[in-house]
């Protein structure tokens, strides 16, 4: 409730105008109160009736001149007195002080030693101005509460901790069948508690226990014996110390007078099955207002043959559910303004996407903002007259005229060279695709893959690697400007760098470091060169196949652990335990449908409100070595390890703009060219070239940047 306090009046009864007098009067001025004087005790409480005063200050220096205390008694014997703060000015004395225990028989709030500083009397009225005269407008306010819960038509029952019973509404006396003032200072009766129900009682007992409310239905006995269903709410209400002191229970009786009403408590009933009882321990011996009886039979009748109850009685409810069922619950209090933004985030809770926030394009060159949007959303459109279909791609195999190396130690000193930096961010990728003639990844592979101990963990050879990468290779399309073998090697790198960073070696364990190495590897294998939005407008046969949805990255794991599984030569998994290997297969395919950029913004957001956030908070605290352990339990847990992976392959996937600037160039202009020619081959007219390849290089360095920043 808010108050608004008229400005405040204060009557000075003294018989002369002295100096203390004097003092309240400048005292008053300066707090900005309204100040009368009164001399005659005779006209004291004409005055007081008239103008209602907050403040009474009365002279009790000289009880000869005027009796105090007399004309204390004399104004609180007046109801409109209840609420007003009187004080009464004593005489400084060296003796002992007396008793103030006849001032307060006699109705003083409070004595004032004489004092007639100016300061001294300011202070004096400011503490009674945010002490007692505000404790008082609090209980005037009160006044309106009580009037408002007598003439409610809901019963209402206020409890102490002790469980006696300090307030009962007429609504609620009715119900019961008691009279007026009949329940107030009793202690609740305790209640026979059914077996079956002991264990909910006790959960109930614990959740109003530790403040939250409780709300369901239960049966109890009137007063006549007679049995009544009702829909309680039970409200613990936080007091002194911060404990619970009262408990409010609001009660509505199921009587099937009101069909709505009577549906209503039917559906709380089965909601709420687990929830069937009032508090126990708030019941004890001396009333009749005592027995909790199970549900009736005809309810519970309902309850059996509703198909909805059945579904709403499921202990299984998803957590989305529960946020939704929170809102609307929160709903029913809250003001309208609260209430119509809750539904708008009730609609938005209900969306799918939750974290794909919808694209926003400039409308100054469309055809670039059709191709940017291919990347960041699955939207389809439908084209007009024949679909295009790209042609069906045998599997390319290992061609017999290439020499690879037999092992690391045969690598060529030229491609030796290239890779010695290989630990390095600023590690030139194309200087390696020059040596390698266009195969890097074979070579960089195999060194990666050793340095982390990829084949010891696998329990392959190095002979099955050197297969498997060689397979894997050459199902990347040279002929791709950007998605080609070199991409892969340079993703490899930039995942490989990423796991030598401390943290990310704390956090990770063996099996995430072999599948993040792995997803990188194998993350565009068979890569046409063309979006996925272009896929599904054109109808090819991929698209057809994974149903328009992740086409490519659901292609590139799938034929990845084709490639593998089809020869035992190359089957790098084939030494491993069943367990072991699902487990790892699981984490390759996570990570590289990860690398899809319609789901871009959701990992990006549930990485930030997971890992960003509780990490920033836990860093805050001063206690180092405490908050790293705290830190390295938040990392480590599944779903958390999960997002690190997902965020880390996105990360080396779009990295190019964070290499050094000649890298980031040739990057550039690959990727544009590679768009260029989807364009070329698009079937739609009238493009406009130019424009849309700068376009695509400012906001692809743009969207790089953004990811690794974020």
């Amino acid at each position: 409730m808010r108050f608004h306090p008229d400005q405040l009046q204060v009557l000075l009864v003294f018989t002369k105008e002295d100096n203390q007098c004097n003092g309240f009067c400048r005292a008053c001025e300066k707090a900005g109160f309204k100040c009368t004087v009164t001399k005659e005790a005779q006209a004291v409480l004409a005055c007081f009736l008239d103008k209602h005063h907050d403040i009474i200050i009365i002279d009790h220096r000289n009880p000869r001149q005027l009796d105090a205390e007399a004309l204390c008694r004399s104004i609180r014997s007046s109801k409109l007195s209840e609420n007003t703060i009187i004080i009464g000015v004593v005489r400084r004395t060296d003796r002992e002080e007396s008793s103030v225990m006849p001032l307060i028989a006699a109705g003083f709030t409070r004595r004032y030693v004489e004092n007639p500083s100016l300061m001294a009397c300011y202070n004096e009225l400011l503490q009674l101005e945010f002490g007692e005269v505000r404790s008082q407008l609090k209980l005037r306010a009160c006044n309106s509460i009580f009037t408002a819960l007598e003439k409610s038509q809901e019963a209402i029952e206020i409890t102490s901790e002790d469980r006696i019973i300090q307030y009962a509404n007429p609504a609620f006396e009715t119900t019961m069948g008691y009279q007026s003032g009949e329940l107030i200072g009793k202690e609740l009766a305790e209640v026979p508690i059914n077996e079956k129900k002991a264990d909910l009682l006790d959960t109930i007992n614990s959740c109003i226990r530790i403040g939250k409310e409780w709300q369901g239905i239960y049966h109890t006995k009137k007063k006549n014996g007679d049995n009544v269903q009702q829909n309680v709410k039970i409200i613990p209400v936080i007091g002194q110390g911060g404990k619970i002191r009262h408990y409010v229970s609001i009660i509505r009786v199921c009587n099937g007078s009101n069909k709505a009403e009577k549906i209503e408590c039917v559906q709380s009933d089965t909601h709420t099955d687990n929830q069937s009882g009032k508090h126990k321990d708030r019941r004890k011996s001396s009333l009749d207002v005592r027995t909790l009886a199970s549900r009736s039979s005809e309810v519970g009748s309902q309850r059996r043959h509703s198909s909805m109850a059945r579904i709403h009685s499921m202990t299984i409810e998803a957590p989305i559910t529960k946020v939704i069922n929170i809102i609307n619950a929160a709903q029913e209090s809250s003001p309208m303004p609260v209430t119509e933004a809750l539904d708008r985030v009730l609609e938005i809770l209900r969306t799918t996407e939750l974290y794909s926030p919808q694209f926003g394009a400039k409308d100054d060159d469309p055809h670039a903002n059709d191709l940017v949007g291919g990347l960041m959303s699955d939207g389809l459109r439908r084209l007009s007259g024949n679909e295009y279909v790209l042609s069906t791609k045998t599997l390319q195999q290992v061609p017999s005229s290439v020499i690879t190396p037999i092992s690391l130690h045969d690598v060529p000193p030229r491609i030796a060279r290239a890779m010695e930096n290989e630990e390095y961010w600023d590690f030139n990728i194309f200087e390696l695709e020059a040596a390698t003639h266009k195969r890097p990844l074979i070579y960089l592979g195999l060194k990666m893959f050793a340095r982390f101990g990829i084949c010891e963990f696998l329990n392959c050879s190095e002979t099955t690697l050197r297969s498997w990468l060689q397979i894997i290779e050459a199902n990347y399309h040279s002929s791709n400007p950007y998605h080609n073998s070199t991409h892969s090697a340079d993703v490899l790198h930039a995942t490989a760098y990423f796991l030598c960073k401390e943290r990310i070696k704390q956090t990770l364990d063996p099996v995430d470091e072999v599948a993040a190495l792995i997803a990188a590897t194998i993350h565009d294998v068979d890569h046409p060169g063309r979006t996925n939005s272009f896929l599904c407008n054109a109808g090819s046969e991929l698209a057809i196949l994974y149903n328009d949805t992740a086409v490519l990255e659901s292609h590139h794991a799938a034929l990845a652990f084709q490639l593998t599984t089809r020869d035992d030569k190359c089957n790098i998994f084939k030494n491993m335990e069943r367990n072991d290997y699902r487990t790892l297969r699981q984490g390759i395919i996570d990570m590289v449908l990860a690398t899809e950029m319609t789901k871009h913004f959701e990992h990006v957001n549930k990485f930030v409100n997971s890992i960003n956030k509780p990490l920033a908070a836990l860093e805050e605290n001063g206690e180092v070595n405490r908050d790293e352990e705290a830190i390295n339990t938040m990392l480590r847990t599944p779903e958390n390890r999960t997002l690190i992976k997902r965020m880390l392959i996105k990360c080396a996937d779009v990295s190019n703009p964070c290499r050094p600037l000649e890298q980031c160039i040739e990057w550039a202009a690959r990727i544009s060219e590679e768009y260029f020619s989807q364009v070329r081959c698009s079937p739609l007219k009238n493009l406009r070239e130019t424009n849309t390849i700068r376009s695509l290089e400012v906001r692809g360095l743009t969207l790089g940047s953004r990811v690794l920043s974020e």
